[in-house]
């Protein structure tokens, strides 16, 4: 299994999945970030069935950074239970897995001892 990791997140407009990406990437937390604007979603919360219009967000990262990732995202949700949910990545292009290992503080020894 590759140590990458995928960490996905909900946000209620494009523009807070971005500023979320753009925090993630100048901390070197994650490689990169794709949003996906368009999806709605359907869940149960304080008791009733919700809909809401959402926008999706995809980023990448090595197992070291995921948890500080997932911190991050949700020290600046405006949800007040976000969905935030990493999975493993189990292949991938090989130059891709170390690229993303390169661009997070993974790739950065003075990052490793702070």
């Amino acid at each position: 299994m590759s140590d990458t990791r995928l960490v996905y997140s909900t946000f209620p407009t494009k523009e807070e999945a971005l500023l979320a990406g753009r925090r993630l990437l100048e901390k070197r937390l994650i490689a990169c970030a794709n949003v996906l604007p368009g999806i709605h979603s359907l869940y149960r919360w304080e008791g009733t069935v919700q809909s809401a219009d959402e926008v999706v967000m995809l980023a990448k990262t090595t197992a070291t950074c995921m948890q500080a990732a997932i911190d991050e995202i949700k020290a600046n949700h405006p949800y007040e239970i976000p969905c935030i949910v990493a999975l493993p990545i189990e292949g991938g292009l090989p130059a891709f897995v170390q690229w993303v290992k390169e661009q997070t503080v993974d790739g950065y020894q003075h990052c490793k001892t702070k």
